[in-house]
């Protein structure tokens, strides 16, 4: 019986690399190989997956098993989760093979700025803060800060909008250092800073080579010890490439911080996820998925207390 024989060892060659794949990975590997063990064309798992109650598309199986896409969304996972019992698979097998990427996506991708790239920013922010004769202590505490990032459809870091409520430590405070650090390879001499509300713009200082961009923003009032005041300010940027994150940094304890990054509706990133960090030089934790919503396409974060240290989201074009 040549044929039967022939027919055995490719099958058992087919569930050794399935094996293979499930036990190394990566996720489109191992799920190729399950249907080809299975010798099921796509249509028919396809068809099966309707017997669970999750529609996914031809083209998306086909992408899902060359690795030009990956399941992401809530409706994609419950398919991969039906994958392994349609495909005859331990419990977790995929599942955990596309949990693996992203750890290791997280582990391998740089940062956007080096922490020697902030070191050298922080450098030339207490220079431009001399040059403006600030104090480090500017007599405000911020009690709430919303910060809005407009990401373009070049990908770019387009705009970004701050809307701070503070209080007055000392008296005669009468201005505020607003400070933005653009993505790298972006051009602070080209920026556009709008006073919005409450305040109207002073002097500026910008360091060409560390993208930072200092702006004095003289309010609408002079305060007392104790007054509260709200004001509010964009700066134009669209001056650098693709962005990939956006962190702000906290030196002291304060008050509420809340960040959204909108993107445009042809420009919409495959994934996005917020992050923590003790300090620039610690490992990145708290990581944790952010969906888009509504018709702005928007994530954001919201800490009612922020704590020394740095917050972010960044975002996977790809």
């Amino acid at each position: 019986m040549p044929h039967a024989t022939q027919h055995a060892d490719v099958a058992t060659v087919a569930e050794a690399e399935l094996d293979t794949a499930l036990r190394g990975g990566p996720f489109h590997v191992a799920l190729r190989a399950a249907i080809a063990a299975r010798g099921l064309p796509l249509q028919r798992v396809q068809h099966h997956l309707t017997r669970y109650g999750v529609r996914v598309g031809v083209t998306s199986l086909s992408y899902w098993q060359q690795g030009a896409r990956r399941p992401q969304r809530p409706e994609s996972l419950r398919a991969v989760r039906a994958l392994e019992e349609i495909l005859q698979l331990p419990e977790e097998s995929l599942i955990r093979l596309l949990a693996e990427h992203d750890d290791r996506s997280a582990a391998e991708r740089p940062a956007t700025r080096s922490y020697r790239s902030l070191l050298a920013a922080s450098d030339v922010l207490e220079q431009l803060m001399g040059e403006l004769d600030s104090p480090p202590d500017g007599g405000l505490h911020t009690l709430g800060h919303h910060e809005r990032i407009d990401i373009g459809a070049r990908r770019e870091l387009r705009a970004r909008e701050s809307h701070h409520i503070v209080r007055a430590h000392r008296e005669g405070v009468d201005r505020f250092m607003a400070v933005h650090h653009g993505d790298p390879g972006c051009r602070p001499e080209l920026m556009t800073v709008h006073a919005l509300e409450n305040c109207r713009t002073g002097r500026v200082r910008w360091h060409h080579d560390t993208g930072v961009l200092v702006v004095e923003l003289l309010l609408d009032a002079r305060l007392r010890a104790g007054d509260t005041f709200l004001f509010r300010y964009c700066v134009e940027d669209g001056t650098a490439g693709v962005s990939r994150e956006y962190v702000r940094g906290f030196g002291s304890p304060g008050g509420q911080y809340a960040l959204q990054v909108r993107f445009d509706e042809n420009a919409l990133p495959l994934r996005c996820h917020r992050f923590a960090q003790h300090s620039p030089a610690a490992p990145r934790s708290g990581r944790q998925e952010l969906a888009l919503t509504g018709h702005h396409h928007s994530v954001h974060l919201v800490e009612q207390r922020v704590r020394s240290g740095v917050v972010g989201i960044g975002w996977d074009w790809e």
